[in-house]
């Protein structure tokens, strides 16, 4: 029975027409209807009008109903929704007004682009854009002003701006491309750091001293990370190392006292099954990260040990990781420092993890490789790296005056004459931020930190005794081009300057800087993640979305502005921890492991655990609301619907996507939500 509207009228369900059936339960609306007698004599080829009035109307109807249900589901995110302003989540240190400042700017342009928008919609339809407006009126003249004035002074800085950003734009994309080149010339030539003494398997078994396998001090900072401080314990204490000559450090830098017991309690374990592991808590965390190591460090028996190898609380080393790792520094005192890569456990969580492994494989397999191949220089990632104790002395260790801490060793390292080595095939596993929220934080510290760095360490770069081609790469290169000047044009050129250009036209951006350069590069990025092409217009447009945090970072760094100190743990959710401790309860014991004596304690216990819901650590989840972004979405989107007026296609396309992206992204709606 077809569903009644009760907008249908009397007179039409009153006329007589062709019977027809509609299946609801059929999610395509198939019609089934009798044809009449005429349309019979014909075959049954005939079509009526009135089938397909109906078949217009029922779609119509089930696309208001999804219009009406997402505008519902909106409604009740917004109003269930925290904002980026709500007290608690900006950090202690930062002022509310220089929060606010940024936005108010957004907010101000917005409001500019809105009365823009009515006259120009007032001006077409009065036909001023075609013609020169007659003088006869009051709005006449006015529009007429309006008109020469952004011709005479608002058009030439506006094209002049723009002109600037491409050439930056240009030079960017140029970097990009030589990186690429590079990458691949290293996968066509077969390029691969080779240690000049490898570490054969028999090694370990026929029980070879400590020439073979030096002393190495194993270190997992941490804080208040619950989730995963298992698996990392677990990981390091099975690395396939003698155990005589390797000790685990947990520095736990935890202010809950529930998660210091438990993380006290499980090293407790591996000490009773063996292992070489100590636990450290400091009472007052200054310092953060960087802090936390440079305590470990001044402890009296580090002097024993000849290099340290760092993890995160959410990264597992396979067994072969200092095996695979150390004996690059065998017979080669120049190299200070062996970097791995990282591999994710959650990278098919959701459309943000899927995303954020685009740019890690691109950092990786492209930056990273090429800068250690061809200049053996690159930042430290800050995990999963193992350092030779020497070259971090040298550099005048760890330092608290950034939150870019790894990139701040690195760097004096670097000036100190040290070579890093990039490891492209030892992955080391870890997890990728699943909520927006935690991602926003973690990339606001890595992209106000350089900026500190920079104005910390230049004048130490122009005094240092390098060659001038790598002070020249340190500067432009490392720090200017791809931490300063790659969030200062993603942002200025895509989210201000060509909304201008839509209120502006005067001043205008060509269609190959909107679409063609923007889409070669995506198309670079992806490579390194061939399975991720699918997402590469999504990926296009997050970047994008993105450049507000990371020019906000940017200019907070180089300013120092109160959010540049911002550190906050990024949040685990533990996932891969689930899946390894029961498999490890069902998997026999390797032979490795019982050469050690079968150190996994209580495996049966810890997977139960991991099983059971855990009342106590539930907590509500909720969304945010990001001012920012939605107050770009609106200004994006009133640019598009001002570029229809100059049917502008590829602009408007453009702009009404990237619109969209921003209001999803400002609505909390990629990711998970935060707890």
């Amino acid at each position: 029975m077809a569903p009644s509207f009760g907008w249908w009228g009397s007179k039409e369900a009153a006329h007589r027409g062709t019977p027809v059936v509609v299946k609801m339960e059929n999610p395509n609306w198939s019609i089934a209807a009798r044809p009449p007698r005429a349309a019979a004599r014909k075959g049954g080829r005939g079509k009526n009008a009135k089938q397909i009035t109906w078949v217009l109307l029922l779609k119509a109807h089930r696309a208001a109903g999804c219009l009406t249900g997402l505008a519902s589901a909106v409604r009740r995110r917004v109003a269930a929704g925290r904002t980026d302003s709500d007290a608690g989540s900006a950090a202690p240190e930062e002022s509310p007004v220089l929060r606010s400042r940024f936005y108010s700017f957004i907010r101000a342009f917005l409001v500019l682009s809105l009365l823009l928008l009515l006259v120009e919609v007032a001006a077409y339809f009065e036909g001023w854009h075609l013609a020169a407006p007659d003088l006869h009126g009051l709005f006449d003249s006015i529009y007429s002003r309006w008109v020469s004035f952004r011709a005479a002074y608002l058009a030439p800085p506006l094209q002049f701006l723009a002109d600037a950003c491409v050439v930056l734009f240009l030079v960017q994309s140029l970097d990009r491309l030589i990186l690429c080149v590079g990458c691949f010339w290293i996968h066509f030539k077969k390029i691969k750091p080779v240690p000049k003494q490898p570490l054969l398997p028999q090694d370990l078994e026929s029980g070879a001293g400590s020439a073979h396998f030096p002393m190495v001090l194993v270190q997992i900072p941490m804080c208040n990370e619950r989730e995963v401080y298992q698996q990392s314990i677990a990981a390091v204490c099975n690395l396939d190392w003698p155990r005589s000559n390797f000790l685990v450090q947990v520095l736990d830098d935890s202010d809950d006292p529930e998660t210091q017991a438990l993380i006290k309690e499980e090293v407790e374990k591996w000490q009773q099954s063996g292992a070489q592991i100590v636990y450290r808590h400091r009472v007052i965390r200054e310092g953060y990260k960087a802090g936390n190591l440079k305590s470990a460090m001044s402890c009296g028996y580090v002097e024993d040990y000849e290099f340290v190898a760092i993890f995160d609380a959410d990264f597992q080393p396979a067994p072969d990781f200092l095996k695979r790792t150390i004996p690059h520094f065998k017979d080669n005192e120049e190299v200070g420092l062996v970097q791995a890569r990282w591999s994710f456990v959650n990278k098919d969580e959701n459309l943000l993890t899927r995303l954020q492994n685009i740019n890690l494989c691109f950092h990786f397999e492209v930056e990273q490789q090429v800068n250690g191949v061809f200049i053996n220089f690159f930042g430290f990632n800050g995990t999963a790296g193992v350092w030779r104790i020497k070259a971090l002395e040298d550099s005048g260790g760890w330092m608290e005056r950034t939150t870019v801490e790894d990139m701040d060793i690195a760097v004096r390292a670097h000036l100190k004459g040290w070579k890093f080595v990039f490891l492209n095939d030892v992955e080391c596993q870890c997890e990728l931020p699943e909520s927006y929220e935690a991602y926003r934080k973690q990339q606001h510290r890595w992209h106000s930190g350089p900026m500190q760095l920079f104005r910390l360490c230049l004048p130490d770069i122009i005094r240092s005794k390098i060659e001038f081609w790598k002070k020249a790469n340190l500067i432009f290169l490392f720090f200017l081009l791809r931490k300063l000047i790659l969030p200062f044009y993603s942002f200025t050129l895509f989210c201000i300057i060509l909304p201008m250009t839509m209120f502006v036209p005067e001043a205008e951006l060509p269609a190959w800087v909107v679409c063609y350069v923007p889409a070669t590069m995506s198309f670079l990025n992806i490579l390194p993640a061939p399975r991720s092409f699918p997402f590469i217009v999504p990926y296009l447009l997050f970047e994008n979305t993105m450049s507000v945090t990371k020019f906000n970072a940017m200019i907070s760094g180089l300013f120092q502005l109160g959010s540049a100190y911002e550190w906050v743990v990024t949040k685990k959710s533990g996932r891969s921890s689930e899946g390894d401790l029961i498999s490890l309860v069902h998997k026999e014991a390797t032979p490795a492991v019982q050469q050690r004596g079968g150190s996994a304690p209580n495996l049966d216990s810890i997977a139960k655990e991991q099983s059971l819901p855990n009342k106590a650590s539930k907590k509500k989840k909720h969304n945010r609301i990001y001012r920012k972004e939605l107050a770009l979405a609106f200004l994006l989107l009133t640019a598009a619907a001002r570029s229809l007026l100059s049917a502008q296609g590829i602009h408007f396309y453009f702009l009404l996507f990237q619109g969209i992206s921003f209001l999803l992204v400002g609505l909390d709606l990629i990711g998970e939500q935060v707890e």
